[in-house]
């Protein structure tokens, strides 16, 4: 099955204990991609401004990645940086120009009109709903967001919620958008939006999927150093979403199956800077690590 992405695509500047980066390729659109690739095809739709090195997009010839749909503007590619502390779980952000990326509007190449899965990144919820109008039939529309739009788009935001399967939040997300801090509580009233399945992401805590009869939660991998937690969100998306294309069947178990990968492929994301780790990731890795995760959380 081929995957539909939509969303941004940065120039990162990163500062961990463990080293800094600057202009490196980064946003939703490239991580979710990089880790989705290991499973399916995947065709992306963003925007970079003229200053973007285009060499720095060559991993597609060894990934089934189609970038017809990225248009390129006059101007600066949107550019982001943050700060991570000795606690990788706080993190300052240094700046964000948005550059092209503030008049960016969505437009979906006709052969990527019909993709069956489709995965909206976090952007402007408006935009997310000039995709969701531009897609014939979907088979499975997987939803992403933030606070931000959780404060100042909140209306727009529930209509595509109500337009999605799947929903993906972190906990302060869902904490936000509901009003309840009992996460069990706020699942509940996520679902009675829509959505078939509310996946909750929980940071080095792991992560929960939640339907009206399935509480599934799971670990994240313990790791003994994260280098750069960046994109660990959007890579934990592209593997959730790359398997179940791969499968091409969304059962009960499937599902369960599908978070196990995106919190496997997220725990590659964060051992290096950009997403590096993923696109030297081989398959036999990633299955022993699968293997390693099933091990220790079995009993």
């Amino acid at each position: 099955m081929n995957i539909l992405v939509v969303g941004s695509i940065a120039l990162d500047t990163v500062e961990t204990p463990y080293g800094t980066v600057t202009d490196i390729p980064g946003g939703s659109a490239l991580y979710f991609s990089s880790a989705a690739s290991l499973f399916a095809p995947v065709n992306i739709v963003g925007v970079i401004g003229s200053d973007f090195n285009l060499n720095q997009l060559q991993f597609n010839k060894n990934r089934p990645i189609n970038f017809d749909g990225i248009y390129i503007e006059p101007g600066k590619t949107f550019r982001w940086g943050g700060r991570y502390h000795k606690n990788l779980n706080t993190r300052d952000t240094l700046f964000t120009h948005l550059n092209v990326f503030e008049n960016f509007k969505p437009k979906i190449p006709g052969s990527y009109r019909k993709s069956e899965l489709v995965f909206l990144a976090n952007i402007d919820p408006n935009l997310q709903l000039q995709v969701l109008d531009q897609i014939e039939k979907p088979r499975l529309v997987v939803l992403d967001t933030m606070n931000y739009w959780i404060r100042r788009t909140r209306d727009t935001l529930i209509h595509v919620i109500r337009r999605c399967d799947v929903l993906i939040l972190n906990d302060e997300e869902i904490r936000e958008l509901t009003s309840q801090d009992n996460l069990v509580i706020a699942g509940k009233k996520i679902l009675e939006l829509g959505p078939r399945y509310l996946v909750i992401k929980k940071g080095e805590h792991g992560a929960i999927l939640l339907s009206r009869d399935i509480y599934f939660a799971v670990p994240a991998f313990p790791l003994e150093q994260v280098v750069d937690p960046t994109g660990a969100g959007d890579s934990f998306a592209g593997g959730f979403v790359g398997y179940l294309a791969e499968c091409g069947q969304f059962s009960k178990n499937n599902m369960r199956k599908a978070l196990v990968y995106g919190t496997v492929i997220a725990s590659f994301n964060v051992e290096d800077f950009s997403f590096k780790k993923l696109l030297s990731l081989s398959q036999i890795t990633l299955q022993e690590r699968y293997k390693e995760f099933k091990r220790i959380t079995t009993y």
